[in-house]
């Protein structure tokens, strides 16, 4: 399987939960503003979406958006247990966790990325607080976001709170975000797929 990747960006989350499950991934980095692979492709032709990341299967599909690939490799292991069975009672609430992460949380600490104007971005943070105060209030007493076990939910919330420093995103008043990030961090999985990417840990976070 190749992952197709840019660095920091949220492919770090299926990065860190291959290592997790131990599979091995072929990767390619991609430059996003010229939209080609590190080898010279063409990536709107692999992937017309254009997003990062995109995982090729071994059997040539391209699998997109950061859910869908986190459940598809946990589904490959599913003795790991890193996302509940899709038949059991735990699933709906599990993917209810991932969607906030994905709408709520990665699109608005993302849209600070943009160049919008200050007014703009400071009417985003004032947005985001009250779901930055959900999520902690979430792991209140418990280490990881869901079911008070690692999951690729917490390989992916890792990934979005990383970016705050970047676009000038106070978590500080959550300082249970702060602790949930160094105790992910410590994972070696986690080391592993940031020394991959040549990430460092945020330490605003």
């Amino acid at each position: 399987m190749k992952l197709y990747y840019a660095p920091a960006a949220c492919s770090m989350s299926p990065h860190i939960i291959a290592h997790e499950l131990g599979i091995t991934l072929d990767v390619e980095k991609v430059d996003r503003g010229a939209k080609r692979t590190e080898n010279g492709e063409d990536y709107i032709g692999i992937v017309p979406k254009g997003y990062i990341p995109a995982l090729k299967t071994d059997s040539g599909e391209i699998v997109t958006e950061g859910v869908a690939i986190a459940l598809y490799l946990s589904g490959l292991k599913p003795e790991k247990k890193l996302s509940p069975a899709r038949e059991s009672a735990e699933f709906i609430p599990f993917l209810q966790t991932m969607l906030f992460i994905t709408t709520e949380l990665h699109k608005g600490i993302g849209g600070l990325f943009a160049p919008l104007p200050e007014e703009a971005k400071d009417m985003i943070r004032k947005r985001l607080g009250a779901r930055l105060g959900f999520i902690a209030d979430q792991l209140k007493g418990k280490e990881y976001i869901y079911n008070n076990q690692f999951s690729v939910a917490d390989a992916y919330l890792f990934t979005v709170l990383n970016w705050a420093p970047m676009v000038k995103l106070d978590l500080s008043p959550w300082p249970v975000l702060g602790e949930y990030q160094a105790r992910i961090a410590s994972r070696p999985s986690v080391r592993e797929a940031m020394k991959l990417e040549g990430v460092q840990q945020s330490k605003a976070a």
